[in-house]
């Protein structure tokens, strides 16, 4: 009989919005994962803009991404022995870290459906000390799965209470559910963009990385022609199972539905965009949800919080604090809980999520 590996895991997640590396370490057991402490450092500049341009398509070179995936896993590497160093943490005690490195291109309906994530495993094992669990999300797509959203599985463990309908929605670059009715297997999926079309809007417009405190969109008002266009994009209305990424929801995709906007003003746009990221999301969810549970950067928007709670007047809208759990670090949470997963052979996708054909055990193992 297998002995469970619990213990200490560490779970290391740079997402879509590319706001930085956020760092979970989190003590796992068959029924408990306790974020013990949790840590957020920014990229450096010129490396994010690398990324960026990986991310948005732009014409690269095999040197380029070479580099970018080599320089990320030292900086993964790097952030998280300063970080054990400052909590005086023994790495020993860490069973492995989850890595879910950087998305830059995911393509679940392609010829040969494919996801690339960057940030090299083997240099974060070897500068560290500490097994790696990493490429997490190729096994899954490898059994004709859509290889995301893999949270759902995690906030299943954490997040479902009997008798209650309750959903977690997770606002990053883009926006993924997690639906969990009584007597039902969970299933999410990603409903669109979430913060991406938001963060490149209001950074060509004032050079911000974000709109911060909702400071632009509540200048202005929601221009009801403009959101009726960009609702009727093809994605919303797939069925589930479905992903999506910045390679679909990108700039492109915001100045082809603006072109016949010329005279809309930016807070317009902005408060346009918010409302497209809480409709798609609601409309996303059964009636019957009485609880939504939002992480992620959306979380800090005060006025996406205020629309999601508008839009579903009979459901407790909040954030995970009211579970004692940090906003910010829930994803990093999850890939330390599907570290644990892997660890211990226990399989990390649902079926109802990704849509693949078996449960899979997700990720490789990279020994220092």
């Amino acid at each position: 009989m297998l002995t469970m590996k619990n213990g200490y895991f560490i779970g290391a997640m740079t997402g879509t919005s590319l706001d930085g590396l956020d760092l979970a370490l989190c003590h796992i057991t068959p029924t408990e994962t306790k974020v013990c402490h949790s840590h957020n450092c920014a990229l450096p500049e010129a490396l994010r803009e690398s990324l960026k341009q990986l991310i948005s398509g732009e014409q690269t070179t095999l040197h380029e991404l070479g580099l970018c995936d080599a320089a990320l896993g030292e900086f993964y590497a790097e952030k998280i022995n300063e970080w054990l160093t400052t909590l005086k943490f023994d790495p020993s005690n860490i069973i492995a870290i989850g890595n879910h490195g950087q998305t830059i291109w995911h393509a679940p309906n392609a010829e040969h459906p494919f996801t690339m994530q960057i940030g090299d495993n083997h240099r974060l094992a070897a500068r560290t000390g500490i097994p790696v669990v990493g490429d997490i999300r190729r096994m899954d797509m490898a059994y004709g799965g859509q290889g995301a959203p893999l949270v759902p599985a995690f906030h299943d463990a954490v997040f479902r209470k009997e008798g209650k309908a309750t959903a977690v929605v997770n606002i990053g670059g883009l926006a993924n559910v997690s639906v969990m009715l009584p007597g039902q297997a969970v299933y999410g999926f990603d409903t669109g963009p979430g913060n991406t079309l938001m963060d490149i809007w209001v950074g060509d417009y004032n050079g911000n990385k974000y709109d911060k405190d909702a400071e632009l969109a509540l200048q202005g008002h929601v221009n009801r022609a403009l959101l009726a266009q960009m609702l009727q994009d093809p994605y919303f209305a797939l069925p589930y199972p479905k992903s999506t990424g910045r390679e679909y929801f990108h700039r492109a995709w915001l100045e082809h539905h603006l072109a016949s906007f010329t005279a809309i003003s930016a807070a317009d746009v902005q408060a346009t965009l918010c409302e497209l990221t809480a409709r798609t999301i609601v409309d996303a969810l059964p009636e019957n949800i009485t609880e939504l549970l939002v992480c992620g950067g959306g979380a800090r928007n005060p006025l996406l919080m205020q629309r999601l709670g508008d839009l579903l007047p009979n459901a407790t809208v909040a954030d995970t604090e009211l579970y004692q759990l940090d906003p910010d670090y829930i994803e990093a949470a999850a890939f330390a809980w599907l570290a644990y997963r892997r660890v211990n052979m226990l399989h990390g996708n649902f079926l109802e999520v990704t849509g693949a054909e078996k449960p899979a055990i997700l990720g490789a193992i990279y020994q220092p």
